[in-house]
């Protein structure tokens, strides 16, 4: 276990990437948190969800922003060396054969800022997560 000298949470990861102190409540907020040169990245991706679901609201939840309508439609998260998309293992295999390029997992996509953001793709996940149900 890791413990935090800022904030002395203790985590399973040493240098575990997480939040000291208040945990950011809007996605304004947490877009801000971030180190600067990731913050366009996060904002490209928001503004791609927010196209497809312009109805949804936006929320933290799980210290992510998501995108809500009824429950969690989409994810996503700033790390190190990439956007961690989430929009459920059921859209990574909906979408597998134009993912192709990217490193996923069940239910994760990882979009590294050494690419161009797949915009396109990530408003074609976002709108099929809401209208077929599928959701993180």
């Amino acid at each position: 276990m890791w413990k935090c000298p800022e904030c002395g949470r203790t985590f399973q990861r040493q240098n575990q990437s997480h939040y000291c102190g208040k945990a950011p409540e809007t996605i304004d907020e947490y877009i801000e948190a971030q180190p600067e040169e990731i913050r366009p990245y996060l904002g490209e991706v928001r503004a791609a969800v927010r196209r497809a679901l312009p109805e949804a609201k936006e929320k933290i939840s799980w210290s992510m922003p998501t995108f809500w309508d009824k429950h969690n439609i989409i994810q996503f998260a700033g790390f190190k060396k990439h956007i961690g998309l989430y929009p459920g293992p059921e859209a990574v295999a909906a979408f597998a054969d134009r993912l192709e390029e990217y490193k996923t997992s069940k239910g994760t996509i990882q979009l590294p800022y050494s690419k161009p953001m797949p915009l396109e793709l990530i408003e074609d996940i976002a709108g099929w997560c809401y209208e077929t149900g599928n959701h993180p």
